[in-house]
């Protein structure tokens, strides 16, 4: 027998849980929802690898709001631990500096510039041509692992159906109903399809019949780095104005990325000994301490439309066909206002005191057109 649902999520990661949670509890009680993962388990790939921090400025200006929106629910639920962050600039780059301050302007991030003595005193050993910084004193750290399991837990709680291992083989559009097929693990229908596949958004597009919008996988890699001395406990998130690199302290160990963003198609993500060379030059002009071992190293797959902004909303051509997609590195910090936003947008009801200032224009899928992209 062949399950029906009302509604089809594809991807068990912090989207699809998110926003699975979201339209549950939203809903009546009789609306079947169920998340469909490919993998053994949920969170395998992006969720899973996260970098777990909150930056306020992490996607742009018109990701802002997004990661406002959710800073209440953040903090409220337990899930933030303040860090602070540090853009850090070399003598010379005082107009990168500058910059980079004008751009945020308005948007209702808190920036502070900080001198040579400024940034001494929060990054001790900085080497002598870093001499400037701009300061962010609402960077936190995320409890990814215990968000994730938070929606997943409130989707179950409200009756939603978790399914791993149905990796979605294609997709058939029959009257007002999907046919999915799951390949050995089966199929199931649905009266909605939510692509929150991540990496593999533009195929599950593909799959379903609907137009790819352009979602590129980028790979990002992490190495764990033992150092002398051992980095403060308080050490701020510490991040590169030209975009080269960042890090941050993890229980005595320091997390470095070169912040690379290497094309790669949907996969399982594995770090390139290149990257990781290149993350330890660049942290080796940052500060004199000495590296005593690279202890860890991964990669994870940030996911981004044409523009760099996520995807929302249901598809020009293709009924019953919703993106909840692209929301590269800054997913896990915007999840709350995104899955809330995701599931209005879905149900058709209004907004709230969490969504009433986002602007869907920006997000919706109707700003690729109709044609396909370059």
């Amino acid at each position: 027998m062949i399950e029906t649902y009302d509604i089809a999520v594809i991807g068990a990661g912090m989207a699809g849980a998110s926003i699975a949670a979201e339209l549950a509890d939203a809903s009546d009680p009789n609306v079947r929802i169920a998340i469909f993962e490919g993998e053994d388990y949920p969170g395998h790939h992006t969720t899973g690898r996260s970098a777990a921090f909150r930056e306020e400025c992490y996607g742009g200006p018109d990701v802002v709001p997004l990661t406002l929106a959710s800073g209440d629910y953040l903090r409220e639920g337990g899930f933030l631990t303040p860090r602070g962050g540090l853009y850090i600039a070399r003598e010379g780059q005082e107009g990168e500096v500058e910059a980079f301050r004008q751009r945020f302007a308005g948007a209702g991030v808190e920036m502070n510039r900080l001198d040579r003595a400024g940034l001494e005193a929060r990054l001790p050993g900085v080497r002598a041509e870093w001499t400037q910084a701009l300061s962010q004193p609402n960077c936190a750290d995320i409890d990814v692992a215990a968000l994730h399991q938070h929606y997943l837990g409130r989707a179950k709680a409200a009756g939603v159906t978790l399914l791993v291992r149905h990796r979605l083989h294609g997709a058939t559009h029959e009257g007002d109903q999907w046919r999915l097929d799951f390949g050995a693990a089966g199929e199931a229908k649905a009266a909605i399809v939510v692509d929150a596949a991540g990496a593999w958004a533009d195929r599950v597009a593909a799959m379903c019949g609907a137009r790819p919008v352009g979602i590129q996988p980028l790979r990002r890699t992490v190495a764990q780095l033992r150092v002398d001395p051992l980095p403060a406990a308080d050490l701020p998130l510490t991040l590169d104005i030209a975009g080269d690199f960042y890090f941050r302290p993890d229980t005595g160990r320091i997390w470095l990325s070169p912040h690379d963003e290497t094309p790669s198609e949907p996969c399982d993500a594995a770090p390139e000994e290149y990257d990781i060379a290149v993350a330890i030059a660049r942290f080796e002009e940052v500060v004199d301490w000495r590296i005593e071992a690279v202890e860890r190293k991964w990669a994870g797959l940030r996911s981004f439309s044409p523009d760099r902004l996520p995807v929302y909303g249901f598809d020009q051509q293709r009924d019953g066909f919703f993106w909840f997609a692209g929301q590269g590195g800054f997913g896990i910090q915007t999840a709350p206002a995104a899955a809330r936003f995701g599931a209005q947008l879905l149900l058709g009801d209004p907004r709230d005191a969490m969504t009433q200032n986002l602007d869907h224009g920006l997000y919706s899928p109707e700003r690729f057109g109709s044609e396909s992209p370059a």
